[in-house]
């Protein structure tokens, strides 16, 4: 699905250990990986100033990744200075990055701000998908479990599908994905879509809403099948995120993805609160797309 790939990590978020496994991320498909550790300056006196002690520490803590690259995979290690809103997006452009892993501080887990201000910022000022791990996700796995999980990061996607700008973005860039790779590591994608309850709507009208769901999913299910993908679909009647939590636990899914076509909306579902509580709840990783501004 993806071909060129920028692991950003602040050595708290885990991300750190994927350098490790190359060639387990290069089964997803990856043949050219770019690690990134940004260094803020050093600002003790009157000018700021480069700490190479940091810079040094950090390309050798950053190292292995270097070592036992396989054949057609091209590997680099990039430690700048700079804050990493400042510096990811530069990289981004100046390596044409498919997509950005990165992780979210333990501090802002804690404070549930899961997509924080670094985040928001790459959201907004790239158009490459965005996959945020939650805190702590990678550091939990053993070793052969990390290996599988480099080899799989997006081999079946969750969806949350509800016929808005947004969700018909998300599905036009996952096939554009997919139609450029050839031979996609994406193999299968689960559409889910949930009709909001509550209100005074009597049942009735739900289940009306409920069947128009059913046809269009439908389509939108013939519209992936048509580029090679497996397709699930489900509809039901619930409260979104709840709904998706649980539809999560019970499928073979890799990441949940959703889209905003604005950089403002998510699928209806604010930034804050669908996709925080996702990876607080679910311990899925989200590949967020969207269009730059």
């Amino acid at each position: 699905m993806f071909k060129r790939c920028l692991i950003c990590t602040d050595f708290t978020d885990g991300l750190d250990r994927f350098a490790s496994y190359v060639s387990s991320l290069s089964a997803s498909g990856l043949n050219y990986i770019v690690f990134l550790h940004s260094v803020p300056y050093w600002e003790e006196g009157e000018i700021p100033h480069v700490d190479e002690e940091k810079v040094e520490a950090a390309k050798k803590r950053l190292q292995v990744a270097l070592e036992n690259i396989p054949e057609g995979v091209e590997v680099k290690v990039e430690v700048p200075n700079g804050k990493p809103s400042d510096t990811i997006p530069r990289i981004v452009q100046q390596e044409k990055i498919d997509v950005v892993l990165a992780g979210t501080p333990i501090r802002s887990f804690l404070q549930e701000k899961v997509f924080g201000s670094t985040s928001l910022t790459l959201a907004r000022s790239t158009s490459a998908p965005l996959m945020i791990f939650r805190p702590n996700h990678i550091s939990v796995y053993t070793k052969e479990e990390l290996e599988l999980r480099c080899q799989h990061l997006w081999r079946s996607l969750l969806i949350p599908y509800n016929d808005s700008a947004a969700a018909q973005y998300l599905v036009k860039q996952i096939k554009k994905y997919v139609q450029q790779d050839g031979t996609s590591a994406l193999k299968k994608c689960f559409l889910f879509w949930v009709i909001q309850e509550g209100g005074r709507l009597p049942r009735e009208t739900l289940e009306a809403r409920k069947q128009e769901a059913e046809k269009r999913i439908t389509e939108v299910q013939k519209d992936l099948e048509s580029v090679g993908l497996t397709v699930e679909t489900r509809v039901e009647i619930g409260t979104p995120l709840l709904e998706i939590v649980k539809g999560v636990i019970n499928e073979d899914v890799s990441a949940i993805a959703v889209g905003s076509d604005d950089r403002g909306g998510l699928l209806q579902w604010t930034l804050p609160s669908f996709a925080n509580e996702v990876l607080r709840s679910s311990w899925y990783p989200v590949l967020f797309f969207s269009q730059a501004r």
